[in-house]
């Protein structure tokens, strides 16, 4: 759906984050031993409400949360104050609210956005592209001058800013921790020309000395590999026993996998890329060898 249509649709939009919120509290109240008609009655609700808010159609008000938690036997604060920043996030996007919609962000990557804002960790595979969150201008300049979408030089100049305020979040206090896999074929892609992709590479290998930060390469001559599908992000959250969330991004839609076990797969197969891949120093340094040989 469009962000146009979004507008009009108000709050009737099933959203990622909303069927995510829907998803925790549905995992509590099973956990709980409630039916849908049991919780309906805490709320003084009809069933049809539980029904709409654990499938993410409608926004939670955060009493409703705290009243079902309380039902459900959730004494974790923390839990608690999570499912209620998730509500709160969800109701803005629902408004068309967020730093992500002060920009000009392509409509198949504002939920993206949303849910990466929210994430403690990232599990990303690569193979044709570097990272958004590691890329510098430059690299994503190219991208938007390759890409026939994206025809505007103001919107070029509205994506690097966005992209540039998303890599915030790779530095503070409580940094989202990201492990990457990358093929070879992202490394040895030249974008912007060969002196624009060797500073790239070497902004790779600053960033994998932050301490919340692994980068893996998966070389060539590693043959073939589980992963060979596409590229995918596996986005894991702060509170206990949360599903991670897959993922897939396609030239003009998103893909997502909400499903425990479904997700389950796809973390499966990035560990098994992990480990077919050279270690993080040697992957460092292979980087730093290409980057060497575009700066000749």
């Amino acid at each position: 759906m469009q962000t146009s249509s979004r507008r009009a649709a108000g709050n009737r939009v099933s959203t990622v984050l909303g069927r995510r919120l829907g998803g925790e509290l549905q995992r509590l109240r099973a956990a709980a031993g409630m039916t849908q008609r049991q919780a309906a009655e805490v709320l003084n609700a009809t069933q049809t409400k539980i029904v709409k808010m654990e499938s993410g159609w409608v926004p939670i008000r955060d009493p409703d949360i705290s009243a079902l938690c309380a039902s459900y036997g959730v004494n974790n604060s923390k839990v608690l104050a999570s499912l209620l920043e998730l509500a709160k996030t969800d109701r803005e996007r629902r408004k068309v609210k967020g730093w992500w919609n002060d920009f000009s962000t392509p409509s198949t990557q504002v939920d993206y956005i949303a849910m990466e804002d929210g994430a403690v960790r990232v599990r990303q595979w690569q193979m044709a592209l570097i990272p958004g969150l590691f890329q510098t201008a430059e690299y994503t300049r190219a991208l938007g001058v390759a890409d026939m979408a994206w025809d505007d030089i103001g919107r070029i100049e509205d994506v690097v800013a966005s992209r540039a305020k998303r890599q915030a979040k790779l530095y503070g206090e409580t940094p989202l921790r990201i492990h990457a896999v990358i093929w070879e074929a992202a490394l040895r892609q030249v974008m912007g020309g060969p002196q624009a992709m060797a500073r790239q590479l070497s902004h790779l290998c600053q960033l994998a000395e932050l301490p919340n930060i692994g980068i893996q390469v998966l070389p060539f001559r590693a043959g073939a590999h589980p992963c060979v599908a596409g590229p995918f992000n596996v986005l894991s959250f702060g509170e206990d026993e949360a599903v991670d969330v897959v993922h897939m991004d396609a030239p003009r839609s998103s893909i997502w996998v909400e499903d425990a076990e479904e997700s389950a797969v796809f973390v499966s197969l990035f560990n098994h890329a992990a480990r077919m891949s050279l270690s993080p120093h040697d992957s460092i340094q292979f980087i730093d060898d290409i980057a060497k040989e575009m700066s000749r």
